[in-house]
């Protein structure tokens, strides 16, 4: 679509709009129509009541001189009706569209390939939900409401030509001459719309990290220098603020003056007729109010443009997330994880991430049977995480292949291999939910008693139980209720209730007090029975009681065995041991 010129990806963008999303609500366009209609011809009838009130009671009866008043506000009356189920109407279309945008755009991102997620900072991603949303918002209620202004305006010009055609031609060639500001102005809108979105993913990114950061700012004293950041930050901005409003600003004075143009020239022209005596006052004073009335609904169809394009500026940023093409997916042919018990082979595996010349994984080869533990220790960067990535397709090998009970994990359903794994990282990931809720996704349906024996197995029951409302208790945004070593063994819980045929540990047990840890390899070590498990670990303890142990450098496993065995190799592995690599108990231990 990128590729399109602008006028045509437009076009390919509004139809899609109203193929996919505006057409799913016939019955509410509908309503609005009728409504608009009725608002249109409400508000082009005002100028004929006024001539029909000036031209036939002032020469009538006075007794019926009362009927103006009555007819006039029977029709405001009317027209304020039609006003209300037409605003009414529209913006239950519209905030039903922008619901339903925001929904396919939030499924797009969690299906993404986690590697086109990482990309932009969450913050980018949530302005598309926010800025890029409100900017969708507003184009649509204005395009909707521009159908009502042009019914208006063509219902008041033929109110003009029914009172007097030749004065309705010279209001009508002013109108053709605003066309050429309206289509430049535009323009340079859309483009400075993108440049001010971005400048907001931006701000709201480096916002974001810095309240992160809060820790680590006031430690270091990096209060001004953060200040410094945010401040430019706020500059660019305002300059991209600034410069939308700045050719927004010139849009309304161009017309009013070119609207001026139109009054005074037709003031001129009907004040010449009138003192010829080609005219009655009721046709003058119809025709001016209509000319008056007309003024409001053709500004805001010169400013339908410029909310048009910032909003066809945001929908194409929404449009291209979503369709941005997966490369992790099921294969054509995919079939379900074979019945087994959960070995993991990784067959000369290499990985490489976009955009970087060096590979993150090449050559590495080791296979973990089930009922085993393998550690994976080395180096920082040397592909620890990146191979335990691999094995849920976070990412896809770009050679050889990981292969769970014999089977290549590309070709096996994404539902069916993630079904299969259990997952605990470095940062135990929390939801603004109940601590139930937050163990209970391991596996959608599980009974309270079987999230409470997972709790316990992970050594969490107790704080958990302690807390205002138990196991209902909300946890708070990021498990704010929680400490760092209690939030780790939620997230064990977690996966302890999964059941799962392969456990995946990423220094899962790093934030866990010795008297905590013990209890949870206990635990560990129950689930491990008959399954596979993977583990990332900077502890001694953890790492010693593994099966085997990979010892891994710059992407490839340069050493096999157990402790004992890689001890006596006096390798890598013996070298990281003797440097107190493995955390402060290593020197005692070793």
């Amino acid at each position: 679509m990128a590729a399109l010129p602008a006028d045509a990806s437009s076009r390919a963008l509004i139809r899609r709009l109203l193929r996919d999303y505006l057409a799913r609500h016939r019955r509410g366009i509908l309503l609005a129509v009728l409504c608009t209609l009725a608002l249109a011809g409400l508000t082009a009838l005002y100028p004929i009541v006024i001539q029909q009130g000036f031209d036939r009671f002032s020469n009538a009866d006075p007794d019926l001189i009362w009927l103006l008043p009555v007819v006039i506000i029977l029709v405001t009356c009317a027209k304020a009706l039609a006003q209300f189920g037409q605003a009414v109407a529209v913006q239950s279309v519209v905030l039903r569209v922008i619901e339903a945008l925001q929904s396919d755009l939030f499924r797009a991102l969690t299906r993404a390939d986690l590697a086109s997620v990482v990309r932009d900072a969450p913050a980018r991603h949530a302005t598309r939900f926010t800025v890029d949303a409100a900017a969708i918002r507003e184009a649509l209620t204005k395009s909707i409401n521009g159908a009502a202004d042009i019914l208006t305006v063509v219902g008041l010009v033929g109110s003009m030509v029914w009172l007097d055609w030749q004065m309705s031609l010279i209001a009508a060639a002013m109108y053709p001459i605003a066309i050429v500001p309206i289509l430049r102005l535009g323009k340079r809108i859309r483009r400075a719309s993108g440049g001010m979105q971005e400048r907001m993913g931006e701000t709201a990114a480096q916002l974001t990290e810095s309240f992160a950061a809060a820790r680590v700012v006031r430690t270091y004293r990096l209060e001004a220098q953060e200040e410094a950041r945010a401040g430019r930050a706020f500059a660019r901005l305002r300059e991209s603020l600034f410069a939308i409003a700045r050719t927004r600003a010139s849009l309304d004075p161009t017309l009013e003056a070119l609207g001026g143009f139109a009054v005074a020239a037709v003031l001129g022209f009907v004040g010449w007729r009138v003192a010829s005596g080609q005219g009655t006052i009721g046709e003058f004073t119809g025709f001016v109010a209509a000319l008056l009335i007309a003024a409001r609904p053709a500004r805001a169809l010169g400013s339908l443009n410029a909310a048009l394009q910032e909003g066809l500026a945001g929908l194409s940023r929404v449009f291209a997330v979503i369709d941005v093409p997966r490369q992790v997916r099921d294969a054509p042919d995919a079939v379900p994880l074979p019945p087994g018990h959960g070995r993991v082979e990784f067959a000369d595996v290499g990985f490489r991430y976009d955009g970087t010349p060096d590979a993150a994984l090449e050559g590495l080869s080791f296979a973990a049977e089930p009922g085993q533990t393998v550690a994976l220790v080395g180096p920082s960067g040397a592909g620890k995480s990146t191979a335990l990535a691999l094995v849920p397709r976070l990412y896809d090998a770009t050679a050889g292949a990981v292969r769970i009970d014999g089977a290549d994990v590309r070709t096996v359903t994404l539902a069916s291999l993630r079904d299969a794994i259990a997952y605990v990282g470095q940062d135990a990931v929390m939801f603004d939910d109940t601590a139930f809720a937050n163990i209970a996704c391991g596996r959608p349906g599980a009974t309270a008693a079987e999230v409470e024996a997972a709790a316990r197995a992970a050594a969490a029951h107790d704080f958990i139980a302690a807390l205002p409302e138990g196991y209902r208790t909300p946890l708070g945004t990021g498990g704010g209720r929680l400490s760092g070593g209690q939030k780790q063994r939620v997230a064990l819980a977690r996966a302890l209730l999964r059941d799962p045929r392969v456990l995946l540990l990423d220094e899962a047990t790093s934030a866990l007090d010795a008297e905590n840890e013990a209890l949870v390899q206990a635990a560990l070590a129950r689930l491990r029975q008959g399954r596979t498990t993977l583990v990332i670990a900077h502890r001694l303890a953890t790492v010693r009681e593994a099966d085997r142990i990979v010892v891994m450098q710059d992407g490839r496993a340069v050493e096999q065995g157990t402790h004992a065995a890689l001890m006596a190799g006096d390798g890598l592995y013996a070298r990281l041991v003797r440097t107190q690599a493995f955390g402060g108990e290593v020197a005692a231990a070793a």
